[in-house]
Formats: C-alpha cells, structure tokens, sequence
C-alpha cells in the first residue's frame, strides 16, 4: 500500500510541474498589444441628459365629501321612498325569477279576473291582483286577457328601493 500512495505522489509531481512548465514563456506580443491599446485616442462619452426636477403632489381634497360616505338628502329620500312589506310571508311565484314565469292564459270567475302562470318546471299557478310573483317583491297589479303587469321593488345601491314596471305576456 505504501508502495502505490509513493507511486500515485511521483505522477502528481511529475503533472503538476508540466503544467507549471507550460506557464512561463514569451509574452512580448502580449505586452505590444497592451501598449497599442492605451495609446490608441479614447472614445468621445456624450453628456448625460438634463434631469427634469420632480414636481411633488399635494393632497387638497381631505376636507372635501367622501365619494364613499351617501349625501345627507340621499339619506332622507332613502327613508322615505318605497319599502318591501319585510314581515309578509313569501308567496310560492316569489322564489323564481320574473322573466321564467310565462303567462299561458286567463280566466274570468264571479266577476275577478284570475291570469294562469306557468313555472319553469311546468307547474300552472293561478294569479290574482295583489298577488305577488319574481324575486324583487313584484306585485301584481293588473291582469288583462294578454298580459300581467307587474310592479317590482329594486334595490337602488344606496340602502333604498325604486319601482319598476315590468309585464308578463301571453305566449
């Protein structure tokens, strides 16, 4: 074992002073080219460009109306404008949307004047003025032999309700 580390340090030797060997030599045409570079003229570096001073920005608007907080006169009109009746119980032509239901006919019984309604899933409802029908607390207002109208409360975005006349026609 002795005999091969001394074999294995002899070669390491032997390549490490080849190498070493190979670094030394003529580098005059090195040091030409280096004094040929720096007497060569420089390159002319154009001016750097004006720098346009930064013009600060000042808040001005803090003591104006938040965009986020209703006028005090929306909030009045809010209060005082069309409300649903909350504490009525649902009627079943509430839970579908106005423009599923289809008018398929109407029928004049003891002077009243009744429209029939036909849900999604084909179900026949018989209606009354005063009935309610759709989703945005639409009540039925009047029934004629071609169509329902109907007078829906629409959420307005800012807390109130709006009407809005909507109809069901005779297919």
């Amino acid at each position: 074992m002795r005999t091969g580390s001394k074999h294995i340090g002899l070669v390491c030797s032997l390549v490490l002073a080849g190498l070493l060997g190979g670094c030394g030599g003529d580098m005059d045409d090195l040091l030409a080219y280096i004094d040929e570079v720096k007497s060569r003229p420089g390159g002319r570096i154009e001016p750097l460009p004006q720098i346009k001073p930064y013009e600060t920005f000042t808040y001005s608007a803090g003591n104006l109306r938040s965009p986020f907080v209703p006028e005090s006169g929306q909030q009045r009109a809010v209060a005082s404008g069309p409300r649903p009746i909350v504490n009525r119980p649902k009627e079943f032509l509430e839970q579908f949307p106005l423009d599923t239901l289809e008018m398929v006919g109407a029928l004049e019984i003891g002077g009243k004047t009744y429209a029939l309604v036909q849900t999604p899933d084909g179900l026949v409802h018989r209606v009354l003025p005063g009935n309610y029908v759709g989703q945005n607390d639409g009540r039925i207002v009047e029934i004629t032999e071609s169509e329902i109208r109907v007078e829906e409360l629409v959420p307005d975005g800012m807390g109130g309700f709006f009407k809005r006349s909507a109809a069901i026609s005779l297919d």
